[in-house]
């Protein structure tokens, strides 16, 4: 009796086992089959270029959107924008802002309104969709991924790796910093509606910024002189994306393993984007190892021009100072070297 339960005891833990092992396979396969995270890619991610991207030719575009979030009117509209163009043959990064108040002939709007139009005339995904389209008729290139981060999530991505470096070009000071959460807010008895903003200044040189702080430099718009144009903001959001590729490319600056298991979570809850984790994984990868000084960061500002605002029902926009082809010529010759 006393064998018959020990061989009853073994065949339990080995069915157990088969179970285990059985789930596990599962799960894997699935994992596998979801983020295109597999063994051969892991080593193609470390000792080669990663798995193959879309691209036309050899470079591949991807459009970086940056929203508010929340539930405040506007929540949606994409305030930073930017593609990031990697060429895997010639080894070569650039990094291209869109001005927010770029006119689109599309949308009949500003660019930084595809996404939300997208999003509530299409099921999900919509915005994404739209916006690569926009942008596309803007520089003339084709995008390939979109990748939507919101600024809390942006902010938790910077805390989580301990802060960044950033080189601070020009002090600035912005009176007219609108406060979150305050977005709703009136101000009774104060017609300028100061309550709903807060004073930020910022020195000239290099600085440790947490989460908080570099949101506020990347964001900033309301600077004296020409700290408070649009261009000077679209620079200063280069200028993050580049002190961020900085601190991940160093891990020994940030390395542990409690910012390692939470990036993840972060990344996921902050971020939309129409990559798998294995394309996201190999566009990071070019864009880590490009050093500093070899990543092209392109603006066009120069090449476009305020319109008298009667044109544009009272709004503020930009439209090219001479033709969109000018400014796809333009930027073609920058990224493309032709």
């Amino acid at each position: 009796m006393h064998r018959k339960i020990k061989r009853f005891i073994a065949i339990i833990a080995i069915g157990t086992l088969l179970a285990s092992l059985a789930t596990g396979f599962y799960w894997s396969l699935r994992f596998m089959r979801t983020t295109g995270i597999t063994p051969g890619f892991i080593a193609q991610l470390v000792f080669d270029d990663g798995i193959a991207l879309k691209s036309s030719g050899s470079r591949t575009n991807v459009l970086i959107l940056g929203a508010a979030g929340g539930d405040h009117e506007g929540a949606d509209l994409t305030d930073t924008m930017m593609v990031l163009s990697v060429d895997a043959q010639k080894k070569s990064v650039a990094l291209i802002s869109i001005p927010r108040d770029t006119w689109s002939d599309t949308l009949k709007d500003k660019v930084n309104s595809a996404y939300h139009y997208g999003e509530e005339k299409s099921a999900k995904g919509g915005g994404m969709v739209l916006a690569k389209v926009v942008v596309e008729d803007v520089i003339g290139m084709p995008i390939h991924y979109g990748l939507l981060i919101d600024f809390s999530g942006f902010k938790k991505i910077i805390d989580v790796l301990g802060g960044v470096d950033v080189n601070v070009t020009r002090a600035f000071t912005d009176n007219e910093y609108p406060i979150a959460g305050k977005e709703r807010d009136t101000c009774p008895g104060d017609p300028t509606n100061r309550c709903v903003y807060e004073s930020i200044h910022f020195d000239e040189g290099r600085q440790h910024m947490n989460g908080d702080v570099a949101l506020k430099y990347a964001r900033s718009r309301h600077a004296e002189g020409e700290e408070g144009s649009d261009f000077a903001r679209s620079r200063r959001q280069q200028d993050i994306m580049i002190a961020l590729k900085d601190k991940i490319v160093h891990p020994t600056r940030w390395f542990s393993f409690d910012r390692l298991t939470a990036l993840p979570k972060i990344l996921d809850d902050a971020t939309d984007t129409d990559m798998n984790f294995g394309e996201l994984a190999t566009v990071g990868k070019w864009f880590i190892k490009t050093k500093e000084s070899e990543v092209k960061k392109i603006a066009f500002d120069a090449l476009l021009v305020e319109p008298p605002v009667y044109l544009y029902a009272g709004r503020y926009v930009l439209v090219p100072l001479a033709s969109w082809d000018s400014i796809h010529t333009y930027l073609r010759t920058l990224v493309l070297g032709e």
